[in-house]
This record gives structure tokens, C-alpha cells and sequence, in this order.
């Protein structure tokens, strides 16, 4: 039953099959740190962040993919991910020079298998008040998502 919700699930399209692969091996190293991630999760500010991980003792940590030189020239959303999350990170592939990325956020390098920590970012700790609104956020985010695998054809909104 889960496997035919899974495939119900649509594909978002957005995404550079390469972009899929930095996100997947990203996630799977961000798990065995510990954390859960919900992928595309849209923040208090509107934007969309890529990959938004929550760990055990409640850190978050918001992970930026960028698949090429162009798309980090191309996309400067990413400014204001720093203020939702603990810890801002940018995860690429070998072929990207890690010289491209800003000094104050950390680098993953990721294939579709998994991936590296290559510099870790700084921390900044949330304000209670938007830890908690980021919190729920991403709960919702994922229950809204689990609901939608169990009933595809449910009224849910897209998260």
C-alpha cells in the first residue's frame, strides 16, 4: 500500500536531475547527523528552501542546493534563509568549485548516494519565538505530506 502511495506522489519538475541527487544524498547524510528533513518547505518570508532539517535537540538547519556555477549566479534567494534557521549550509557537487560560495554559510558536497560536510557552517540561534513558528512550520509541512501519501486523492494542500 505505501509503494502505491509513494507512486502516486507526482514528481515536482523543478528540479535538475542533478539537483536531485545533491538533494538525496544530502538528506541521507543529514540523517545519519540525526536530523529529519522536509525538502521544499516554504518559510514565514515566503521563500522556498530546498531541504530544512530538524534535529533532535531542535536545531534547524536549511540546506541550499545549487547544481552549477549558473545556478548560484542565477538564484540570490538564499540571503534570507540565514534568518530562519541555525545553521545555513549550501550543498553541491565535485564539479562546482567550492571557492563560488559565501564564507559564512557552510558546504556539502553530495552525489545521489551521499554526501561530505566540507565546511561547516556558522551557528546563529533562532529566537525562541521564530524556532517555534519554523517548528510548526515543518510538522505541518510533514504530517500534511504523510496524510497525502496515505489518501492521494485527498483535498491537501500543496506544503
Amino acid at each position: 500500500m505505501l509503494l502505491r502511495a509513494i507512486e502516486a506522489v507526482p514528481v515536482d519538475g523543478r528540479q535538475s536531475p542533478t539537483a536531485l541527487a545533491v538533494a538525496r544524498g544530502s538528506a541521507r547524510l543529514l540523517r545519519s547527523l540525526g536530523f529529519c528533513c522536509v525538502s521544499e518547505l516554504v518559510l514565514p518570508s515566503g521563500r522556498r528552501a530546498d531541504l530544512v532539517a530538524l534535529g533532535s535537540g531542535g536545531d534547524i538547519w536549511i540546506v541550499e542546493i545549487k547544481s552549477s556555477i549558473a545556478d548560484f549566479r542565477a538564484d540570490q534567494k538564499w540571503m534570507d534563509y540565514g534568518l530562519h534557521c541555525d545553521r545555513l549550509f549550501f550543498a553541491t557537487t565535485l564539479d562546482v568549485p567550492a571557492e563560488i560560495f559565501p564564507p559564512d554559510t557552510g558546504l556539502i558536497v553530495a552525489d545521489e548516494y551521499g554526501a561530505s560536510i566540507v565546511c561547516e557552517a556558522p551557528e546563529h540561534r533562532l529566537a525562541a519565538a521564530r524556532r517555534k513558528s519554523l517548528l510548526l512550520r515543518f510538522a505541518q509541512a510533514a504530517a500534511l505530506r504523510l496524510q497525502a501519501l496515505a489518501d492521494p486523492t485527498g483535498p491537501y494542500p500543496e506544503v
